[in-house]
């Protein structure tokens, strides 16, 4: 008798232990309604359009479990094999023109871009149709390591057709199509616009950057024409409105172009601000008698009106030989190097600069795969000892500081990435 009741015990505490954990299996997976619970619901990917993740939630709650399980999982199989996935870096749009004879100066310009840079560059060039199997061609060629990491659009040059002659003929050829570019260019919100003159020194990533420091109100970036007013051209020359105490240089421009396209600009024109396309010609018809550096001008005006609509960036950013012909007056640039140099006024094909011509010619000779350092900035400081007797000259050291950092960065990324294939294949 005893033993039947020790059993029935016994049956009675198993079955209360089961009944007990299937009411908490009950509690813990229910939807919610019992209030105060915190539900895990996994972090949205950062890459992902805001939006797009409400419509891909799971209408059973369970799966956020096992989608958090599954997530744990493959992060602990990237672990162990040693593989990291970050995210990946955004692309960088940048545009160039190419009119006459600058085919082989926008490659060159081109060719500093890639060479540095650490994202994805997507590049827009307008150029004369005449030019167009050229540029393909060239772009083309280039070695598949460096290919991948830029893509790019060749476009015709392209104005308003009821003035296009007059756009054209405005300064040098083409140079003012930059205006257009918010126009023309309608699905890409931001972009950095260079001269076909610029090169770069160091990876485009950090100008790019400048654009996350723009604050709500700004739609552009630029550095000042000039440091000292007693010098500068428009605070001398300008017969027009210019922005703040020297003007601005447009060589070298950030535009987030979705602003651009949105905004009224302040104008000495009309009562009512108006439109980027609503403002151009106007502007132009205004003051084509008085203006010397055609859409260089037209952007001080608009921004001498609209200060508050623009950044500007230390002259390091836009270095050229107006910050060295007469004694070194770029204090950025004494400090920390030049970042991107600006030949303007020709100087990479006279003998006028020889230093500027030094560091163009460099980067145009070198080739790509070869050791950086060795192949491009020996030879170029070599060159540059011949200069000194220049004040530009004088000042080389600025333009190697930056330079040799990033070709130094190079080689590391090279040594490492032909070690690693090494150590696959071994």
């Amino acid at each position: 008798m005893m033993r039947r009741y020790i059993r029935a015990l016994l049956l009675c505490t198993v079955f209360a232990v089961f009944s007990g954990l299937y009411v908490y299996s009950k509690l813990f997976y229910s939807d919610g309604s019992a209030g105060g619970r915190r539900v895990f619901i996994p972090p949205r990917n950062a890459g992902a359009r805001r939006g797009s993740a409400d419509k891909t939630v799971p209408t059973n709650p369970h799966s956020y479990h096992h989608r958090y399980i599954m997530r744990q999982r493959s992060r602990v199989e990237a672990a162990g094999t040693g593989v990291q996935r970050t995210p990946q870096p955004p692309v960088m749009h940048l545009a160039v023109v190419a009119c006459g004879e600058r085919l082989q100066e926008t490659l060159t310009m081109i060719k500093s871009a890639v060479l540095f840079s650490i994202g994805h560059l997507h590049l827009h060039i307008f150029a004369e149709d005449r030019l167009h199997d050229n540029l393909t061609q060239t772009l083309e060629s280039w070695p598949g390591f460096v290919r991948c990491k830029y893509n790019y659009n060749v476009y015709s040059i392209s104005f308003p057709s009821e003035n296009a002659a007059e756009w054209k003929k405005l300064f040098k050829p083409c140079a003012s199509q930059r205006l257009f570019l918010p126009l023309i260019l309608k699905d890409v919100d931001s972009i950095i616009y260079v001269d076909s003159d610029i090169l770069f020194l160091q990876p485009v990533d950090h100008l790019w950057a400048f654009l996350s420091q723009l604050d709500p109100s700004q739609l552009a970036a630029m550095s000042p024409e000039h440091e000292e007013p007693r010098i500068a051209w428009y605070s001398r020359f300008a017969r027009h409105p210019f922005y703040g105490r020297t003007g601005i240089n447009s060589g070298v421009m950030l535009m987030n172009m979705t602003r651009m396209r949105s905004t009224f600009f302040k104008n000495d024109m009309t009562a009512v601000g108006l439109r980027w396309e609503e403002l151009l010609m106007p502007l132009l018809q205004k003051y084509k008698l008085n203006i010397t550096w055609g859409d260089q001008d037209l952007l001080n005006i608009i921004f001498h009106h609209n200060p508050e609509f623009l950044l500007e960036f230390p002259c390091k950013w836009n270095y050229r030989p107006d910050h060295c012909i007469y004694g070194s007056n770029c204090a950025s640039a004494e400090e920390d190097g030049v970042y991107v140099l600006h030949g303007n006024r020709g100087v990479y094909h006279d003998a006028k600069q020889p230093a500027f011509r030094a560091v163009y010619e460099a980067i145009k000779q070198y080739s790509f795969g070869t050791d950086p350092v060795a192949s491009l900035l020996h030879p170029l400081g070599e060159e540059l000892q011949k200069t000194t007797h220049t004040y530009c000259g004088k000042s080389h050291t600025l333009l190697t500081k930056r330079l040799s950092l990033s070709l130094g960065n190079i080689r590391r990324t090279s040594t490492r990435a032909v070690k690693k294939t090494e150590d696959s294949t071994s």
